[in-house]
Parts: structure tokens; C-alpha cells; sequence
């Protein structure tokens, strides 16, 4: 413990000293609230003045050091409803790349892991590592059958290198908060929280595994979207919470457009259905990979499968539940129809802002945020912008936002920026109206009507036969011995209302069958 204590003052030291070489304490202060620190800070250290903008500096001290660092900076990139736009987009160019460990040490751990070594595991085992990052590595190999596969294995001693940096970071989140002025508004204690789970799904590759074989079953291979994602198979008795073993996928870079074109791939195309993938993930499956950057995207060049995309890297996935999704397509489609009292009562009905807010405020918070994206040509409004906007507004009316809304916003900045990469004039909000209407059709219309009620059908099947007897009981506690007459004349009565009511039922029933096949045969 002694130990650890002594380990943890030594990298407390190495934080503030290179946090001083790069002039973060210069923007910590400004911000800092009156008092004897700021005082006695300024009389130390006077002021100092830096050439290099603020957020350069940052991102050079983040990389300083190191890697759960700079994770945590590119998590910090995606919260751009807390942080100046300066400082957000310079975090986002932070690249997770380190040296990749001794290739001996990566065997050891897949041995220790497996219970074999890669010798024996695989009929070949390349030692020099392919990709490297801070949380793992990935080496190719060969299984016995011929399968061509990657072994992603977890960097040794990760586990106490993160807890360590986790303590500084929550002791400094303590010192934000009350020290500098807008702490409070900044959040830091949750911001830190939500990295540390963040980093611990990370540290789980059977965690990941899973996540890529969910990906994979929805855009399963033959199915009915299985032309538009490609995703690695999972190979289950290679995996273990430190080594993950999956299919070996090859394609080019989604970044390299000149080897796309030179491919053959159509870029219009492509770029649309980057769109498709994320609307279907978001609005059918509520289920989306949500670390969309151009590292983890590639696009086959097979000519079986030419200008497929190709998925890589499932440590960040996000959830949304039904309640989510009717948030974000109702939003949505009021704001293209600039119907900004629905966007405020929206918040309102959805439990986003408190029932006694104004809506009338409201409504003129999120006109003046959203009125002047209007200006724009269509294809130039940016979803991610919208999203962004109304969490700010949201902000303001003292609602809080959820982190699976964050991780959406920031895979939507990603996919809009990858597919106006490929086509410029990519008309994003085109693209990706039908399926916020198809979505509403099948919740709201009869459609919807008829599935909920299929997915409802085992559970009153069950319970209604039983609601007589649970009436009844019911009725005997409240009425007691004296009631008898009274309570038979009471269950004479409820059983007449059943009756009616199974009419009401089949009648009903029989309505909707009627608009079920009316719907289909048309």
C-alpha cells in the first residue's frame, strides 16, 4: 500500500509538472474562482503568456502523458455540450497510438490465457504485431483448419496503470469543482466516473467479442442487410477476457479515397450507405457501433464483395431504448419541419426538462439555437450539429443528458464526416428522413399497433382469465363478513363487464386484422 501511495505522489508530480511546461495551469486559473489559491498562485508564478493556442497545448500535455490520457482526452472530445468548441476539436486529433509491447510478452499472456502456446494454437503465429494501441495489441495468425484469423491480446499490468491514473483523475475532478468557476456546470466527478466505466468495458475483450457478434448477427451474411456491413466472426474457444480471436478481415482504409477509386468503388454510393448503416443501427436495432472513426472502417475490395463496408474494433457500443429513439425521431423530424413548439413540448413529454418548465422559453431558446442552420443549403446541415444544439438548449433547462444520447451525437459527427469525405454534396438529412418515418409508421401507425400487440399477446393471455379471482380477492379484503350481499351482487356485476368487455375485444381484434391485411395486400 505504502508502495503504491509512493508510485501514485511520483506520477502526481510528473502531471503537474508537465501540465506547468505546457501552460495549462495559465487557462486553469483564469477560470478559477476568487480566493487565497488563485491569490497565492499569481504572487508565485506571476502571469505567463503563450504563443501556442490553448487547445494545442492541451492535447500536447495529454499526450505527454500517456495513454489512458490520451483516451481519456478523446473521450472529453466527444462531450462537446460541456466543452468549448476550440478545445473539443482539437482533442478529437488525438491519436491512440503507442509502441507495441515485446511480442514475447503478447505469448505469454495468449498461453496463459488458452492454456497453449500460439505454436501450438495456430498453425502460424505472426510475432510482429499488426496494429498497436494503448489498451491491446493484434497479431495475425492461421488456425489448424486454414482460417485466417487476428488475435487481439490485452497489454499487461493495464488494469493497475488505469486505477492509479483513475485516482488523480478523481482527485483532480475534486479540485474543479471547487475551485474554478464553472466546475459545477463541467460536471467533472461524472465525467471521470463515466471514463472509468468506459475503460473497464475496454479492458474486457469477451466484453468486445460480444458486442461484435451482436453486429454481426444483425447484418447477418444473406440476410436482408447483409450486402451493406461486413463484421469479423467471432471464434468463441480463442476468446478469454485478455485475448479476443475473430475472423481476419482485408480491404482498404475508408480514409485512402484515391485507392477506393482506384478500386472501382462508386464514393456516392458508399457514402449512402454509411447513412443506411447508421440509421438502421440507431432506429431499428437501437443497437450501434459507436467508434466510427476512419482507423476502424474499411471497405472491401474483393470483387465478391466490392465496396462492402468492413467494421473493425467493438470496445464502444451504444444502446438505445424505445423511449431514446422516439426522442431522437420525433425531435428530428420536428426540427426539419421547424415546428419548434413540438421540439419544446417534446422535452417536456419525454421527462428530458421538468414538467413546470416554460415551454414558451423553451421554444425561443431552441429557435434562436437552431433558426440560423436554416441558412444553410440542406446538404450542408449537419444531424450531429442539430443533436448538439438541443442538448445545449436542453443544458440550460436544467436537463440532463443521457450518455448513450452523447456517444450517439459523437458516431454521428463520425459517420457525417465520413460520408461528406466521400461525397460532398451528400445530402444527409435526405438520406436519412425515410427511416425516421419508416420508424414512426411501424410505432405509431397500425403497424406498430399490430406488433406491440403480438409482442403483448402471451402476457394478457395469462393475466386476463386470472383478473376475476384477483377482482374477488380484492373485493373480500375491502369488504369484509358484513358485506356478503353487497360483495355477491359486486361480482355479479364484474362478471356481466367481462363479458362486455371480451366483445369490445373481439371486435377490436377483428378491426385490426382487417387494417393488418388491408396494410399488407397494399
Amino acid at each position: 500500500m505504502q508502495g503504491m501511495t509512493v508510485l501514485r505522489a511520483l506520477r502526481l508530480i510528473k502531471i503537474f509538472s508537465i501540465a506547468f511546461r505546457f501552460g495549462l495551469d495559465e487557462f486553469f486559473m483564469a477560470a478559477a474562482k476568487p480566493g487565497w489559491p488563485k491569490s497565492l498562485y499569481q504572487a508565485v508564478f506571476g502571469r505567463r503568456s503563450f504563443t501556442t493556442p490553448r487547445g494545442e497545448r492541451l492535447r500536447l500535455a495529454l499526450e505527454a502523458l500517456g495513454p489512458i490520457f490520451v483516451k481519456f482526452g478523446q473521450m472529453l472530445s466527444t462531450r462537446r455540450d460541456l466543452l468549448p468548441a476550440d478545445l473539443a476539436d482539437e482533442l478529437a486529433r488525438l491519436q491512440d497510438r503507442v509502441p507495441p509491447f515485446d511480442s514475447a510478452i503478447a505469448e505469454r499472456e495468449i498461453e496463459r490465457a488458452l492454456g497453449q502456446a500460439p505454436d501450438k494454437l495456430f498453425r502460424h503465429f505472426e510475432r510482429t504485431p499488426v496494429a498497436s494501441a494503448s489498451i491491446a495489441q493484434v497479431h495475425f495468425a492461421v488456425l489448424h483448419d486454414g482460417r485466417e484469423v487476428a488475435v487481439k491480446v490485452l497489454r499487461p499490468n493495464m488494469l493497475s496503470a488505469i486505477e492509479n491514473d483513475l485516482a488523480l483523475m478523481g482527485v483532480a475532478a475534486n479540485l474543479i469543482e471547487a475551485w474554478w468557476a464553472d466546475g459545477k456546470r463541467l460536471k467533472p466527478r461524472e465525467v471521470v466516473g463515466e471514463f472509468d466505466t468506459y475503460l473497464h468495458d475496454e479492458l474486457d475483450l469477451v466484453r468486445e467479442a460480444a458486442n461484435a457478434s451482436q453486429l454481426r448477427r444483425n447484418f447477418a451474411p444473406g440476410g436482408a442487410r447483409g450486402h451493406l456491413l461486413m463484421v469479423p466472426e467471432i471464434y468463441w474457444d480463442y476468446c478469454r477476457p485478455t485475448v479476443m480471436t475473430m475472423q481476419r478481415m482485408s480491404g482498404i482504409p475508408i480514409s485512402q479515397i484515391d485507392r477506393l477509386k482506384a478500386a472501382g468503388v462508386d464514393l456516392k454510393k458508399l457514402s449512402r450507405d454509411g447513412v443506411e448503416i447508421f440509421f438502421t443501427q440507431v432506429f431499428t436495432d437501437g443497437f450501434f457501433h459507436a467508434d466510427m472513426h476512419p482507423g476502424n472502417i474499411f471497405v472491401s475490395d474483393a470483387p465478391e464483395t466490392l465496396g462492402r463496408y468492413i467494421a473493425l474494433d467493438f470496445g464502444i457500443v451504444g444502446t438505445l431504448s424505445e423511449h431514446d429513439k422516439d426522442y431522437l425521431a420525433k425531435n428530428f423530424l420536428a426540427f426539419f419541419n421547424r415546428d419548434y413548439h413540438r421540439v419544446a413540448t417534446l422535452h417536456v413529454e419525454s421527462g428530458w426538462v421538468p414538467r413546470n418548465t416554460n415551454v414558451e422559453a423553451l421554444e425561443g431558446a431552441v429557435r434562436s439555437c437552431c433558426e440560423p442552420i436554416f441558412d444553410k443549403p440542406l446538404h450542408e446541415i449537419s444531424l450531429g450539429q442539430v443533436l448538439l444544439r438541443l442538448f445545449q438548449t436542453s443544458r440550460r433547462f436544467n436537463v440532463e443528458i443521457q450518455p448513450q444520447l452523447v456517444l450517439l451525437q459523437k458516431t454521428l459527427f463520425n459517420v457525417e464526416g465520413l460520408g461528406r469525405e466521400l461525397d460532398p454534396d451528400l445530402d444527409l438529412w435526405a438520406t436519412a428522413k425515410p427511416y425516421l418515418e419508416l420508424w414512426m409508421k411501424e410505432q405509431l401507425g397500425w403497424q406498430g399497433f399490430v406488433q406491440n400487440l403480438e409482442k403483448e399477446a402471451p402476457f394478457f393471455a395469462k393475466m386476463v382469465p386470472q383478473w376475476p379471482r384477483l377482482i374477488t380477492q380484492v373485493l373480500e379484503r375491502a369488504a369484509g363478513p358484513a358485506d356478503e350481499r353487497a360483495l355477491a351482487r359486486l361480482v355479479q356485476e364484474q362478471e356481466r363487464t367481462n363479458r362486455r368487455l371480451t366483445w369490445i375485444a373481439a371486435i377490436l381484434a377483428a378491426g385490426v386484422a382487417w387494417e393488418a391485411w388491408h396494410f399488407l395486400a397494399h
